[in-house]
């Protein structure tokens, strides 16, 4: 008997599924999800039908923010409401809106990204028919609440799944498809919205959403990736409280303003200020903490920080011309809410093609002329980066880095 034993003892370890179970376990989650990733430049299933479940939840919010604008004046009719009124009906949905996107990271790690884009996009729908069942302006303002905060979630969450799913060598195709709901939007919202109001009535602009997002939480279930591990990590309260609301402190001042047409008033002024101080007590409280909301160190790298500041001015051009053209093609130049979604379809039609080149373009492989020394980065690069991968140096000779 011993002697079998001992023979066994010498004999190879058999690759079975005890060992290869025991290797996965102790894999770590992004390690395995690296593994099991295509070649390295391939847009396969794997990755499209995800990235095409999160375009069909997140340009229905992002839709719903330029939709709505062509149907002010209709509105403003049937509810016998003045227009410095009616115009809370898209404001209030931004307010809630960015209120909630700071809480998108913790939310996703404590119970799982998917669970909480699919509980969004319910919250969402719930606000579609309450708005399109709203007898008064009270009733449709609070039903676009319950919208922005099932909304704000959805694109964030969105993103970083497809982030996980996508991979490094992948990311920026990926993340351009993920950003055509916010170009698509110019083009299709005012398009959308005054076909509706035309044919049938105001209603229909909420009532739309419905169908399109039952097909979105099916497709969702069986498509989107499984969340993963869950952190026990504690909501970081006094930093949501001081930066959501901060935010909405700050967007409610600049609402104020076009009500009262002047900056220097106080139902203006005093929540703006209220909202930069909130706002800057926030980034004051995130260095400190041990695990805040957000990482605003992440500010420190010169990339990220220029990412950011572009991404702010692109949003503000986007949603600021959305909001004040169709009002003025309405108001002041007569133009039916159909005409108005035609003229505004060409700025996003042109930000549309110009994403899907700026993806194709930050997948590609660095200039070789990036090596030279003029071309480095002016900022220590992770250890192992290769010097065709890093970021040119912004300065005289940079052109000469192409």
């Amino acid at each position: 008997m011993s002697t079998t034993t001992n023979r066994a003892s010498r004999l190879p370890e058999p690759a079975g599924a005890h060992r290869a179970a025991a290797q996965a376990a102790a894999e770590p989650v992004p390690a395995r999800a690296a593994a099991t990733q295509p070649p390295d430049g391939l847009l396969t299933r794997e990755i499209l039908a995800p990235a095409a479940v999160v375009v069909l939840g997140a340009i229905m919010t992002i839709l719903d923010a330029t939709i709505v604008n062509v149907a002010l004046p209709a509105l403003g009719r049937d509810l016998h409401t003045s227009i410095p009124v009616i115009q809370w009906v898209p404001t209030v949905y931004l307010l809630a809106f960015a209120s909630v996107i700071p809480l998108s990271g913790w939310a996703a790690g404590r119970f799982g990204a998917k669970t909480v884009w699919l509980a969004s996009l319910g919250a969402f729908m719930t606000g579609s028919l309450l708005a399109g069942l709203s007898p008064s302006i009270a009733a449709l303002t609070g039903a676009r609440v319950v919208q922005g905060l099932g909304g704000g979630m959805i694109m964030p969450l969105g993103q970083a799944m497809l982030a996980q799913v996508a991979g490094p060598h992948r990311m920026g195709r990926v993340m351009s498809i993920a950003g055509v709901p916010m170009l698509l939007a110019p083009i299709f919202g005012p398009l959308i919205g005054g076909s509706l109001i035309e044919v049938a009535s105001w209603r229909w602009i909420f009532f739309v959403n419905l169908p399109v997002g039952l097909i979105a939480i099916v497709a969702a279930v069986r498509l989107l990736p499984a969340p993963g591990g869950r952190s026990a990590q504690r909501l970081d309260v006094p930093g949501a409280v001081l930066l959501s609301g901060g935010l909405a402190a700050f967007l409610y001042g600049m609402a104020q303003t076009s009500q009262h047409a002047q900056w220097a008033t106080p139902a203006a002024l005093g929540p703006m200020a209220a909202g930069a101080v909130g706002v800057a007590l926030f980034i004051r409280h995130a260095r400190r903490a041990a695990n805040p909301l957000i990482d605003m160190r992440l500010l420190g790298h010169r990339g990220f920080a220029a990412g950011a500041a572009a991404n702010f001015v692109l949003g503000t051009a986007l949603f600021g011309v959305a909001l004040l053209l169709p009002l003025y093609f309405e108001i002041l130049r007569g133009r039916s809410p159909l005409q108005t979604g035609l003229l505004l379809a060409p700025q996003g039609l042109g930000a549309a093609i110009a994403i899907s080149l700026a993806g194709y373009l930050t997948d590609k492989p660095a200039p070789a002329a990036w090596s030279r020394p003029e071309c480095s980065s002016p900022w220590p690069a992770p250890a192992g980066t290769p010097r065709s991968a890093r970021t040119p140096r912004i300065g005289p000779s940079w052109l000469r880095c192409f």
